[in-house]
Formats: structure tokens, C-alpha cells, sequence
């Protein structure tokens, strides 16, 4: 009997401990970066036949949260000018951003 009050909180610590570990606040900056970018990325008219279409994007943040593309790593002068077109200053969402810091995303076209 004595127990279960001692079984009860350690519950409610665990619930507690799993909603605030699921906050979307605490997402790693990174990722939800990756997501935004495919989102910008996406509904191209791209015609790729029997390969991909690959790139690096290097890249970095201003202080309006604005995408400045600083390089595009790939042997298709096409797919380069249409990621800097598409990325270059367009805003994103983060709760906190390092300006200037160098972030690199891998781009993968496929047919």
C-alpha cells in the first residue's frame, strides 16, 4: 500500500518527463532547416532520366532569418542556378538562429 503514492509519481514524472521532451520548441535547428528547405525545393520541373540530380548547398542565416547562399557544390549549372534562385533570402522559421554561422545541406533530385 505503501507503494503505489511512490509508483503514482514516478508516473506522472515520466509523463511529464515525455510531454516536454516532445516540445517542438526544442527540435534540432538542423533538421527543421532540412524541412524548410525541401519545402522551397519542391515543385520543380525537373526531367531527370536514369541518374539524380545531387548538390551541396552551403549556406548561411542574416539577422532577418533570411537564407544567404554562399555556395552550390554541383556539376549541373541548371540544378545550381535553381537552388540559388529558390533559396537565396527567402525567410525561414527558427525560434533562435546563429547569424553567420555555415550550414551545408545535401540536395538529391531523383526521376
Amino acid at each position: 500500500m505503501r507503494k503505489l503514492p511512490v509508483v503514482l509519481v514516478a508516473a506522472i514524472l515520466f509523463s511529464a518527463g515525455n510531454l516536454f521532451a516532445n516540445d517542438s520548441k526544442t527540435t534540432d535547428p538542423k533538421e527543421a532547416l532540412a524541412i524548410q528547405i525541401s519545402h522551397l525545393l519542391e515543385d520543380n520541373s525537373f526531367i531527370v532520366k536514369d541518374h539524380e540530380l545531387t548538390a551541396k548547398v552551403v549556406f548561411t542565416l542574416n539577422n532577418h532569418k533570411e537564407i544567404v547562399v554562399i555556395s552550390v557544390d554541383t556539376e549541373d549549372e541548371v540544378l545550381e542556378r535553381f537552388v540559388k534562385s529558390r533559396l537565396n533570402y527567402q525567410t525561414v522559421e527558427l525560434a533562435s538562429i546563429e547569424e553567420g554561422k555555415m550550414y551545408s545541406v545535401p540536395v538529391r533530385i531523383t526521376g
